[in-house]
C-alpha cells in the first residue's frame, strides 16, 4: 500500500512516500513556520509524479504542537484526500519523534516546547526494534518531567524543545539526540501510523493539549467582564 506521510507540527516541514516495506522517496525542510508555502510543493516532490489516487492512505501527524502549523497540515491533508476519498490516520507528533530511535534501547522523551514554562511531552520505550508508549501526550513543566526522568538508565531528548530543556537540567543518564534524528519527519510518521485505524478526511481534526493564546486571552477577557 502507498502511503503518504506528512508532518508540519513544528518547525520543520517533511513529507514521505512508503510502500509498507521501504521508503520511496522523503524530504525535509527546516525554515521555521512558512508551512504555508512550502508544505504543498514538498508534497508534490514526493509523490514524484504519481496519482493522488494510487495511495492507500494519507498518515499526518494532529498534534501536539504549533497551532498553526497544525492546522495547516491537517486542512492540506484534508484537501488532498477529499477528491479521490483517500483514508487518513492521525498521528501523534511525539510519537512519529520516538520512531527515529526504533533502533535503540532507551526511553525517548519526546519534547516540543509549548512556552509559558512547559513542554509537550511523552514518553516511549525504544526496545528490540518496537516502539512502546509509556504514558499519554501531556504538557508538563520541565522540572516535573526532569523528576520523572531520574527512574530511567538512558533516555535519549529528542523534539524541538530537545535543546532547551536538555540545556537546562542536570540529568546524568539524558543525552541530546543527534541532529539527524531530533526533529520529527515523515518516515517517523509513516511507521507510526503502522497499525492504526484509518479514518475519513472529513474525521480528521487536531489535537490541542491545551487552549491556544487567542482563546486564553477570550476566556480571561469574559472573566474580567462578569
Amino acid at each position: 500500500m502507498l502511503l503518504l506521510s506528512v508532518d508540519s507540527s513544528a518547525v520543520t516541514a517533511s513529507a514521505a512516500l512508503t510502500d509498507g516495506q521501504s521508503v520511496l522517496k522523503s524530504e525535509l525542510l527546516n525554515k521555521g513556520l512558512t508551512h504555508s508555502e512550502t508544505l504543498l510543493p514538498l508534497i508534490e516532490s514526493v509523490m514524484d509524479g504519481r496519482s493522488y489516487a494510487e495511495l492507500g492512505a494519507i498518515a499526518v501527524t494532529v498534534g501536539p504542537g504549533s497551532f498553526t502549523g497544525v492546522r495547516i497540515g491537517v486542512a492540506a491533508v484534508k484537501g488532498l484526500a477529499f477528491a479521490d476519498d483517500i483514508p487518513c490516520v492521525p498521528v501523534s507528533t511525539l510519537e512519529a519523534i520516538a520512531y527515529n530511535f526504533i533502533d535503540e534501547n532507551a526511553v525517548v522523551c519526546a519534547v516540543m516546547d509549548a512556552r509559558r514554562t512547559q513542554f509537550y511531552n511523552a514518553l516511549f520505550r525504544a526496545e528490540k526494534g518496537k516502539i512502546t508508549r509509556l504514558c499519554e501526550d501531556r504538557a508538563i513543566s520541565a522540572a516535573d518531567l526532569e523528576k520523572e526522568l531520574l527512574k530511567y538508565e538512558k533516555v535519549i531528548i529528542a523534539g524541538d524543545g530537545a535543546r532547551l530543556f536538555y540545556g537546562n537540567t542536570e540529568l546524568k543518564n539524558a543525552v541530546l539526540a543527534e541532529e539527524g534524528r531530533i526533529y520529527q519527519n515523515g518516515v517517523g510518521v509513516a511507521l507510526a501510523a503502522r497499525g492504526k485505524e484509518k479514518i475519513k478526511p472529513e474525521e480528521l481534526r487536531p489535537v490541542y493539549l491545551r487552549p491556544s493564546q487567542a482563546e486564553r486571552e477570550l476566556k480571561l477577557k469574559k472573566e474580567k467582564q462578569k
